[in-house]
């Protein structure tokens, strides 16, 4: 729930607070949030920002690059990463956490091509595939990048402890699993096996943000970029399964009816996003394939979507005394943490 600065003055219009304290209780309320997440026009202008800089040296790579050779590539991803350290402890000493986050983040992505450049240096790199190919290809020769990315990527996390840092080395892990299978079948790995593997990783994701999510005593969402990467991850990897059986395709909807159902027992948006989306490509194919010819069919599709929508407004009418009542089944130390941290 989000409580603005026009919310507490009309509290204390109503009489419910003192005046002088709308001030104070607004900056301690937005102390209490998780600065990654925040969205608002500043935060929108740091990401923006953050994210060319950090695209330009990971998804906008071009060939030019190649012309500097391998330690002229290690020596600019030096200079770039003490830049970004630099900013980073000026920003974190500011109490400005999003950029100072960003920037740190920024010398976590920039480790690949560091790694990339020493294996050019040294002469291991014996392969005609380009950096700018990192992000788009599977490729076992990519293994010894990411477990260096990673391994950064901690220590970097271990300094600063920033939720947004916990982005890349989630990327990065999916990555590994993909380029890890790919060495582990002889390049032999198919469309269908990858697409398993980003199933059961994601959901790998997921059992370590729920753990994250039970340990975690920080003021931080440290869990929200590991839930939305898991669920990116095992859903992708679920819609993307092949078959041929109507049961299959049946218990895929009742799959993402259970990410629905976990989104608001966990009061995680993206599982009821994302599961919403996979009931409706099921209902898709109800319509476009199985009831193709029917006249009945859209009529009743109509119906349900208007029941959905009622449904909507029953839940948002009684929405506290529903989740209370699902969420009487979860353990009591982590029913307690989800209303204290009331998302």
């Amino acid at each position: 729930m989000n409580i603005g600065r026009n919310d507490l003055e009309q509290a204390a219009e109503q009489g419910l607070l003192e005046a002088e304290q709308v001030e104070p209780l607004y900056h301690y309320l937005q102390s209490q949030q998780n600065p990654d997440t925040r969205f608002n026009l500043t935060n929108t202008l740091y990401y923006l920002g953050g994210f060319l800089a950090i695209g330009a040296l990971t998804l906008f790579m071009n060939l030019g690059w190649e012309a500097f050779g391998g330690w002229g590539i290690v020596a600019i991803c030096g200079l770039y990463a003490l830049g970004g350290l630099a900013l980073a402890e000026s920003m974190g000493k500011r109490q400005l956490e999003l950029p100072a986050a960003l920037a740190a983040v920024f010398v976590v992505v920039l480790t690949p091509l560091a790694i990339y450049g020493f294996q050019q240096a040294m002469g291991w790199w014996d392969s005609d595939l380009e950096y700018r190919k990192y992000h788009r290809l599977i490729e076992p020769l990519w293994l010894w990048m990411e477990l260096g990315t990673l391994a950064v990527g901690g220590l970097i996390f271990i300094r600063y402890r920033y939720p947004l840092l916990v982005m890349p080395l989630a990327i990065t892990l999916w990555y590994l699993s993909l380029d890890l299978a790919d060495w582990l079948t002889g390049n032999q790995a198919g469309f269908r096996q990858q697409a398993w593997l980003t199933m059961w990783f994601g959901l790998g994701i997921l059992v370590l943000a729920a753990a994250v999510d039970w340990f975690s005593e920080h003021r931080f969402d440290y869990a929200w970029w590991l839930y939305l990467a898991g669920v990116i991850a095992f859903w992708s990897g679920l819609t993307a399964q092949d078959s041929d059986s109507e049961l299959s395709r049946f218990g895929y909807c009742c799959i993402n009816l259970l990410l629905m159902w976990l989104g608001i027992i966990l009061q995680r948006r993206v599982f009821m996003l994302f599961g919403a989306l996979g009931v409706s490509i099921y209902l898709g194919h109800l319509a476009w394939t199985v009831f193709e010819d029917s006249w009945l069919f859209p009529i009743v599709l109509t119906l349900f979507g208007l029941a959905v929508v009622y449904l909507g407004i029953l839940w948002q009418r009684n929405e506290m005394r529903i989740s209370t009542a699902l969420r009487a089944v979860l353990p009591l130390p982590l029913r307690n943490r989800l209303e204290r941290r009331g998302k």
